[in-house]
């Protein structure tokens, strides 16, 4: 069956970089804005009956780019696509995963019952926050990991160590240290609001070694400073380096991540990073691995190799 792939406008230079590596074109999509902000869209390709491939990370900014999302769906369900295959880079909301104190509501909860609401019919997202949230969605859901590209890149730091900067990563600092064949450290902190954090210990020989601090994403920063300072004070070499598959740095993260001795900082490009950001940035190209998924998915392939197994 003929494929189509489409991109929103959260980050269509990763899309193109996956159509590319199918040797295919980005299809014809139209958006605009009425005066008022409403999004009106326009599939200006014949895909009745074809398999659509839609990526779009829902990022900052959220709302607009997961209202753009849906809106896309919905018009290439009207206009006759067979079959819609939605790939979310980023999955936002996915840190709202359950009720802390009791008075907030479950976004992650939410954001899959609305995408259950649709047409779809299956959902690719590459290191989600909580892998747990599968069970959120009536669709599918693949996750797939960016780990053993980040790793291979993360190599050019000569870490000695691999850094958990809390108990939330740890799985995944092992999974970064078995490719890299390093030993693990792990920071632990406890979270005083949204964007400050509180070292408590740091279990692990981190000293005199380079360390390389890994987590799902950046937010703010505040973890991995809080995780950098403390690694310092434990007798690291002053030579961090830092592997996240989602670049966020949003807030004060420029700045925080400025005030470290920081080497590398290795990102992959689910979410767009904005050319002004003066900091040591290295990218990791994630089109040809949402290129290879959506072709082993078209020939009726296992993924099963290129999945998060925790």
């Amino acid at each position: 069956m003929e494929l189509k792939i489409f991109s929103g406008t959260s980050n269509p230079s990763l899309a193109e970089s996956a159509a590319n590596s199918l040797g295919l074109p980005l299809s014809k999509l139209k958006l605009q804005r009425f005066p008022d902000g409403e999004i009106n869209v326009k599939i200006e390709e014949n895909v009745r009956g074809k398999d659509i491939y839609l990526i779009q990370s829902t990022s900052h900014p959220i709302g607009d780019n997961l209202l753009e999302l849906l809106l896309i769906i919905d018009a290439a369900c009207r206009v006759g696509a067979e079959r819609i295959t939605v790939i979310i880079p980023y999955l936002g909301y996915a840190r709202q995963d359950r009720r802390v104190t009791g008075i907030e509501p479950i976004g992650a909860h939410l954001i899959a019952s609305m995408l259950r609401a649709t047409a779809i019919s299956r959902i690719i997202a590459v290191d989600i926050h909580n892998p747990a949230l599968e069970g959120f969605f009536r669709q599918p859901l693949d996750n797939i990991s960016a780990v053993p590209l980040l790793a291979e890149m993360a190599s050019k730091s000569k870490a000695g160590i691999v850094v958990s900067p809390d108990l939330g990563a740890v799985k995944l600092a092992e999974r970064f240290a078995a490719f890299m064949s390093l030993p693990v450290a792990i920071v632990h902190k406890s979270r005083i609001t949204g964007t400050e954090v509180k070292v408590h210990t740091v279990a692990g020989k981190v000293q005199n070694k380079k360390p390389l601090i890994v987590d799902d994403m950046i937010s703010t920063a505040g973890t991995v400073e809080a995780a950098a300072k403390a690694l310092l004070t434990a007798g690291c070499l002053p030579e961090i380096s830092i592997a996240a598959t989602h670049g966020l740095l949003v807030g004060p993260a420029s700045e925080r991540l400025k005030r470290l001795p920081l080497k590398h900082l290795f990102l992959t490009n689910t979410i767009s990073i904005q050319p002004e950001i003066d900091l040591p940035i290295e990218i990791v190209d994630l089109g040809p691995l949402l290129a290879e998924v959506i072709r082993r998915l078209q020939n009726q392939e296992s993924i099963i190799d290129m999945l998060v197994h925790l």
